[in-house]
């Protein structure tokens, strides 16, 4: 009647629209990691062998002037930088209550122009994540010394 993957008219991992619930689809496994989309695998063995001679052509259309050649010369010379070290001065956080003054500290920085918005971004998500740590830690301690004075 319905097939392996159905108990009684109503298929197993799917919506009452029929469509594969997240985590339930026909493959429980899903893509091997590292495994290629066919399409991509297509455009490679039609590329196999070639890369030397379109290489050649678009340095030789980049250096007769075509913009979009050229652009895609250099990106591929001098690809843009997707982060830079950042360093500011922070204080020493040895517990959640020193968050505030980290913080503080990348919040300052931003407002010098010594960091991006988005670096300060990326720092602020750097410290809150060392806050949660030492926050977790200090439960973690609590609830076991409350373990242990239990009889």
């Amino acid at each position: 009647m319905g097939g392996p993957a159905s108990t009684g008219g109503k298929q197993v991992g799917r919506d009452a629209r029929g469509r594969f619930v997240p985590g339930a689809s026909g493959n429980l496994a899903g893509r091997a990691p590292g495994t290629r989309n066919r399409a991509t695998t297509a455009v490679l063995d039609l590329l196999a062998g070639e890369a030397e001679a379109l290489t050649r052509k678009a340095v030789e259309l980049a250096l007769g002037g075509d913009t979009m050649a050229l652009r895609l010369c250099i990106e591929r010379l001098a690809p843009p930088a997707k982060d830079r070290p950042v360093s500011i001065p922070l204080p020493r956080m040895g517990g959640a209550d020193d968050a505030s003054k980290a913080m503080a500290a990348v919040l300052a920085a931003m407002g010098d122009g010594t960091i991006s918005p988005s670096e300060a971004a990326a720092m602020a998500g750097v410290v809150e994540i060392f806050r949660r740590t030492l926050e977790t830690e200090e439960l973690e301690r609590r609830l076991s010394e409350l373990e242990a004075r239990q009889p």
